[in-house]
């Protein structure tokens, strides 16, 4: 009998877990409207900003105002673009990002709380240049509204922060009178519902 009931229990937990896993939905950025933008000040005066082109990011979440939401982005160094090639590739170099030993960049959320209406703290690991450091910036959930081109239901967010190249070791040998330490950060982007089964 007691073999019986634990039979019972153990399947309805894994019942009950399934149920759990079932209700977590994952959402992918649509790239044809999603943007990552980068702002540096050059020689103390002027601003100068670079995106990376090829980038993915995935939300997952249970609740339906996503302030539970999980984030994880993936951008390819080589992607990145500040419309001057000659730049492009002196960041791609040693001497900044060094593509070619470290060819990504990856953000993982940990946490996330809220901060107002739509507004929260999203923090989590960011790995530049092979170095990892916690980072916490503000998150914006716009809203959600169905694409009539695609009938998807299409979710809409925005990210905000400031970090600082010399935590990442990146460009150490150019002075803050040349390219200030402090980068601003903020992507955007419409995420879409996977397809139901």
């Amino acid at each position: 009998m007691k073999k019986y009931s634990l039979i019972l229990s153990l399947a309805a937990l894994f019942i009950l877990s399934a149920f759990a896993i079932s209700k977590s939905t994952t959402w992918t950025n649509d790239k044809a409207h999603s943007q990552l933008f980068f702002t540096v000040t050059h020689l103390g005066i002027n601003d100068v900003s670079g995106t990376f082109d090829d980038f993915t990011v995935a939300v997952e979440s249970e609740k339906e105002d996503f302030s539970d939401a999980k984030f994880s982005l993936t951008a390819k160094v080589n992607s990145i673009n500040t419309r001057v090639e000659a730049r492009n590739n002196h960041l791609k170099s040693a001497d900044f990002f060094n593509a070619e030993k470290y060819p990504e960049l990856t953000f993982t959320s940990t946490g996330i709380k809220p901060a107002g209406k739509n507004k929260y703290k999203l923090t989590g690991d960011l790995t530049i240049h092979g170095v990892t450091k916690s980072v916490t910036v503000d998150l914006l959930y716009r809203g959600q509204t169905t694409n009539p081109m695609s009938s998807k239901l299409t979710t809409a967010f925005e990210i905000t922060g400031t970090i600082k190249r010399s935590d990442f070791e990146v460009g150490g040998s150019f002075p803050e009178a040349i390219v200030s330490d402090e980068v601003r950060i903020s992507a955007s982007g419409e995420f879409l519902q996977p397809d139901k089964e």
